[in-house]
């Protein structure tokens, strides 16, 4: 007969599965940061295809343990939203490399830099709160919480300097409408960040 330790401690798989697909969305953040920031900016799109390819097999892998598991550590509804949730990060981050290859010749004096490197920070900060998961201990998570919450505030900051340039009148339209949409897709892929924070919190303060 199995004791209840081992038992539940079987169900600590969904963490181990939830901290690889944050993990794996973080590396993708790090890739386009490093392809913003280099001289060249040529887009490596090996490397957010691999980040792809990698949560798709973590969200996969989290669905099939949802089927065979009798017991879950929590609620099987926040797994599957946290999931959710980070699936949808590095998406966004492919989405924009696959695009930005297409209009490099058009951006060659647009430096998204900055942006990419808040976001890789938004998404370092959502391993954390993952990882914190198997404590459930409110503080820690609390402050990453706050954390997470304050780079999304300075990033909606810099989205309104990006509408100043928008509109000033020194770029061309085609120019205009590239660097709106570029951007507006880096804030989505903050937002997804943000909305993967939420979850992991509200998680915390339901099982603290």
């Amino acid at each position: 007969m199995f004791s209840l330790q081992t038992i539940f401690g079987q169900g600590n798989q969904f963490y181990t599965l939830l901290e690889e697909a944050a993990v794996a969305a973080h590396d993708s953040t790090v890739a386009l940061h490093s392809m913003l920031k280099a001289s060249d900016r040529q887009p490596a799109l090996d490397a957010f295809k691999l980040a792809r390819m990698r949560e798709r097999e973590a969200s996969d892998k989290i669905s099939q343990a949802l089927v065979d598991s009798f017991i879950t550590p929590i609620e099987r509804e926040d797994i599957e939203a946290l999931g959710s949730a980070l699936y949808k990060i590095p998406k966004q981050v492919e989405k924009f490399a696959d695009r930005y290859s297409l209009a490099t010749r058009h951006l060659e004096h647009i430096d998204f830099a900055p942006r990419a490197a808040m976001l890789e920070q938004a998404s370092a900060v959502v391993v954390k709160m993952v990882k914190t998961l198997r404590s459930m201990k409110l503080e820690p998570m609390k402050a990453l919480n706050d954390e997470l919450r304050a780079l999304e505030n300075e990033a909606d900051r810099l989205m309104l300097e990006l509408y100043r340039d928008i509109y000033s009148g020194s770029l061309e339209p085609l120019q205009m409408f590239l660097l709106k949409e570029f951007f507006e897709i880096l804030e989505k892929a903050i937002d997804r960040c943000r909305e993967a924070g939420v979850v992991a919190y509200e998680i915390v303060l339901k099982n603290s």
